[in-house]
């Protein structure tokens, strides 16, 4: 099938890499020219592991290929995939002018059938504006009024891919869901994802952007959830760790996203949960469990600044080691990161930051000011009054921390992820400070 994606960043590059795996013809769509330009030359702006192969492979053949032009990949393409962005406003509502844009250049481009995807997070009923804004701006054909003019249909298609295992995500799914309006969408999109073999689940346009709005602000519940407990153990000696385990052995709860630490961040979560709660004022709703959840978020970053602040207490020209920066592990991302809040706060204070992170480096050095960037988490360390662990890369969990204990001034760890084994650490004679309860000091 020959298929555009519209908007070509984590989720436009995933999709589009990975529908040219299993079969189809796909053009990756994108209005920044310099990056269609990288990727034309085989450069891939952002890393995501496995990617950079894929669109290498495909790229070759010509399966996958590259355009800034949505008109002639309205007219070639019949599914539209739209990938583009909706980054928040300062209200917290989703700013969906990309969507209306592409939809509106869609529309002005058609000449045949087209199904229009959702693949952005939208909030419910946008649907029904695409829909709208189609209809409004079809070329009129041979006399016809311009809801005649050419048929179209528009559905959702919500991604479900985590950064650092998108690829992984997109080829072995939990669900499918897609939601349509008409039995033609559905074919298409079943034909689609035909060479994935996992469950589909069919409803209606709204019913499907509802699903992606509740997953990811209830992932992010779980998150705030065993930060509050993180909280408690603090106060009653108890280990937010073990909790979780104890907790996770339930079926009906599950492990992931019970993992105590600095809070969520990245592009989706707190833009998402920003975005339902707004969709639920609009709406008449107090949405006040995620209110909660936002502020959870909000106050587990500065109760680490707190305890950073408490155990090292003059932080004025206190050289400070950060190991991790990305807003998770195996990316590349520092959208809302919280090492960000964690490093202007400290350096607010006087302190001085040496960091080092696998991949997020390049980014992170252009929304940090006078930060030192090492070339590995040694040189970071080398020196420092503390180490903050704030990304919890595999990397770190195999470095020889006798000799790190060696580079440092003062042997002292926050470990934001508590990633590192406190017993193992305080042996070394490391004094060790982690989320909920974990601690030797």
């Amino acid at each position: 099938m020959d298929i555009a994606i519209v908007g070509s960043g984590y989720v436009g590059l995933v999709t589009g890499a990975c529908l040219a795996h299993i079969g189809h013809t796909v053009v990756c769509v994108d209005n920044n020219a310099e990056k269609i330009r990288q990727l034309k030359a085989g450069h891939v702006p952002i890393y995501e592991p496995g990617l950079e192969e894929l669109l290498e492979k495909y790229r070759k053949n010509s399966r996958l290929t590259f355009s800034t032009s949505i008109a002639e990949a309205a007219k070639k393409a019949s599914v539209i995939f739209i990938a583009v962005g909706t980054p928040s406003k300062k209200n917290g509502e989703a700013d969906l002018v990309y969507i209306e844009n592409v939809a509106r250049e869609v529309a002005r481009n058609m000449d045949s059938y087209k199904l229009l995807v959702e693949k952005s997070t939208v909030p419910a009923q946008t649907g029904d504006r695409i829909a709208r804004t189609v209809r409004l701006n079809l070329p009129s054909s041979s006399g016809k009024d311009k809801k005649g003019a050419v048929e179209f249909d528009v559905a959702s298609n919500p991604e479900f891919l985590r950064e650092g295992s998108a690829i992984s995500d997109f080829m072995q799914p939990d669900r499918i869901v897609i939601g349509v309006e008409s039995k033609r969408a559905e074919r298409l999109l079943r034909e689609i994802y035909k060479p994935i073999k996992t469950k589909i689940v069919v409803t209606n346009v709204a019913t499907a952007e509802m699903i992606k709005h509740a997953s990811n602000s209830f992932l992010a519940t779980k998150i705030s959830f065993i930060n509050s407990v993180a909280q408690i153990c603090e106060r009653v000696g108890a280990d937010v760790g073990k909790v979780a385990e104890g907790m996770g052995y339930d079926r009906r709860i599950g492990r992931s996203f019970l993992n105590a630490g600095i809070g969520y961040g990245g592009s989706c979560f707190p833009k998402d949960v920003d975005a339902f709660i707004r969709l639920a004022e609009k709406n008449g709703y107090d949405f006040s469990i995620l209110k909660s959840v936002r502020q959870v978020n909000e106050e587990q970053k500065q109760s680490f600044i707190r305890l950073i602040e408490d155990k090292l207490w003059i932080l004025k020209d206190k050289t400070v080691a950060v190991w991790g920066l990305a807003f998770k592990p195996d990316t590349d991302d520092m959208r809302r990161a919280a090492s960000l809040d964690v490093i202007e706060a400290l350096q607010a204070e006087g302190a001085l930051i040496q960091a080092y992170d696998p991949q997020a480096m390049d980014n992170a050095a252009k929304m940090l000011r006078n930060v030192k960037f090492c070339p590995d988490p040694y040189a970071a360390a080398r020196g420092a009054d503390c180490l903050l662990l704030l990304t919890e890369w595999t990397e770190f969990s195999g470095l020889d921390m006798a000799k790190v204990r060696e580079l440092m001034r003062q042997a002292v760890i926050f470990d934001g992820r508590n990633f590192l084994d406190e017993k193992s650490v305080g042996d070394l004679g490391f004094e060790y400070y982690g989320i909920g309860g974990r601690r030797n000091a």
